[in-house]
């Protein structure tokens, strides 16, 4: 690996032989159930379990049951396309209410930037001169010329 990955790329392949890389892959469903069914259907109905292939969804009302019923077929086509794969065989309706959206990230502070002083320029220099990896000195003078840019 030449560069540094996010680590929601790493685990399903650290995980893909174990029942965890399953769970991790299944969880995907939630993710792209809003735009695979459009936000007219999503604002209805939601996810609410998957196990074997069925996917559970919760629904808000019986009329839209009745509808999404009609509808199984073309649910099961859409979610599948936007997983790329067929994981969804069947779709159970079940009315309820809609499980919670998750809550938004809260937003992060500002960052405080300061110029680094010439001595801290120096010091950087002197501690990437001990790694031979030229890309990896680099990285790291830069990851440590960010981390005391924020430091007051």
């Amino acid at each position: 690996m030449k560069t540094p990955s996010e680590l929601s790329t790493l685990l399903p392949s650290l995980f893909s032989d174990k029942p965890l890389g399953k769970r991790l892959k299944e969880s995907v469903i939630w993710r792209v159930w809003d735009k695979a069914v459009g936000q007219p259907i999503a604002s209805k109905a939601r996810p609410s379990a998957f196990r074997q292939g069925i996917l559970t969804v919760a629904v808000t009302s019986a009329p839209w049951m009745q509808q999404l019923g009609f509808l199984k077929q073309q649910l099961i086509e859409a979610v599948n396309g936007a997983l790329g794969e067929e994981m969804v065989t069947e779709i159970y309706l079940k009315a309820g209410t809609l499980p919670p959206l998750p809550a938004p990230p809260p937003p992060r502070p500002p960052r405080m930037v300061r110029q680094l002083t010439g001595e801290e320029q120096s010091r950087i220099q002197q501690e990437a001169a001990t790694i031979p990896d030229e890309e990896l000195r680099a990285a790291y003078s830069h990851c440590r010329a960010i981390w005391l840019s924020s430091r007051p």
